[in-house]
């Protein structure tokens, strides 16, 4: 790709986000009705390539329960308030009434309480109960101190989700995660990220993870390019790390590790273009939080904005456009892509001719930048 000199002494790749592009129709179109948008990640199938981000705004137990009902796949956060509180739906309510920056400090105090093993396995039971597809996420730090409760609940996938994941994490202070022995001893399906480049994704999947996610997460609400001043365009990072599959098939002799886009997407068109670009599923969370049932009461956070010492995040207001339902399935009462974000994509992949999303990941492209 070619190089852009920045100055004398620094060169850098042009690289594109999701509203730089656009998706080219070919010569064929199909009915809506007749395309496929089902996925599947090792023996787990699912009607939507939609995961729901690990937040606590957007994913609880009940809301984990109804997105799986409507055929996508929700991850709880084990290092959020339901893993902390008994019940922490006053606390949900009180940030929800918050002003401006006392956000911030106040949600530090809350994920301050210490995340207890018996609510891990609770809350597991609670969403396998209903029979939907269990997902959890651990960031690589408390993964190894939780792990345990994780499994003996009985999860089905298990995510391991930071800011940033590598396989070659470097610490002088504690011993690092061995992501590849530590994904092999285990039962289920793993995914891990994020990451953004190609050599990244590629020491992930060596790993033995079922799924790779591209991006940073938090999307909306998360300030990482402003605080640490590390960001990768989506369009570009996605299909990086599509590369990086294809390469890694023919290394591993046909092994295919799904790869997930996570953050940056906030209507149908993103969706549709991250799947364009290679993505196998989407990882997304604001699209939800306006969604009636979301606990965060149409406000919208992640694990960044409440860190400790350095927030990377923030408290975003939404507000609300619908239920969980509406907002997957539709009808829609809105023109911006907020709404039925699954019918959106089936008529993207039917205008381009496309049937199944395997299909679609080949369909053309061109840079079309964005313009009001």
């Amino acid at each position: 790709m070619t190089q852009v000199e920045i100055g004398r002494g620094k060169n850098g790749r042009r690289a594109y986000a999701l509203d730089e592009i656009g998706i080219v129709p070919s010569r064929r179109t199909r009915d809506p009705e007749e395309v496929s948008i089902a996925w599947q990640i090792d023996a787990y199938r699912f009607e939507l390539p939609v995961v729901v981000s690990p937040m606590d705004s957007v994913v609880s137990p009940k809301t984990a329960i109804e997105v799986g009902r409507l055929g996508g796949l929700a991850v709880l956060d084990l290092e959020g308030l339901w893993t902390r509180y008994e019940d922490p739906t006053p606390l949900l309510a009180e940030v929800a009434e918050l002003k401006g920056e006392a956000a911030t400090r106040r949600l530090q105090d809350i994920y301050d309480a210490p995340i207890k093993d018996e609510l891990i396995g609770r809350r597991i039971e609670e969403i396998r109960a209903a029979g939907v597809t269990t997902a959890v996420r651990l960031s690589p730090q408390r993964t190894v101190q939780h792990h345990k409760a994780v499994i003996d609940a009985g999860v089905d996938i298990f995510v391991i989700r930071g800011t940033t994941v590598s396989a070659e994490h470097v610490s002088s202070r504690a011993e690092p995660l061995n992501l590849k022995q530590f994904i092999y001893e285990l039962d289920v399906p793993v995914i891990v990220g994020g990451c953004a480049t190609y050599t990244a994704a590629l020491h992930l999947m060596r790993t033995g993870a079922a799924g790779v996610l591209v991006g940073f997460g938090g999307g909306a609400s998360h300030t990482t390019r402003t605080v640490l001043g590390v960001v990768v365009p989506m369009a570009t990072a996605i299909s990086d790390v599509a590369a990086a599959r294809r390469d890694y098939m023919d290394e591993s002799g046909g092994r295919y590790v799904h790869v997930i886009a996570d953050g940056g997407m906030g209507t149908s068109g993103d969706i549709a273009k991250a799947i364009a670009c290679g993505a196998d599923a989407v990882m997304v969370g604001s699209p939800l939080a306006r969604a009636v049932e979301a606990p965060g009461h149409g406000f919208h956070w992640g694990s960044e904005a409440q860190h400790p010492e350095l927030p990377r995040g923030k408290r975003v207001e939404f507000g609300t456009v619908g239920t969980l339902e509406q907002i997957l399935h539709g009808p829609s009462s809105v023109a911006d892509g907020s709404m039925n974000l699954m019918g959106a994509l089936k008529r993207t992949m039917a205008t381009a001719g496309y049937s199944d999303l395997k299909e679609f990941q080949r369909v053309e492209v061109v840079v079309a930048p964005h313009t009001s």
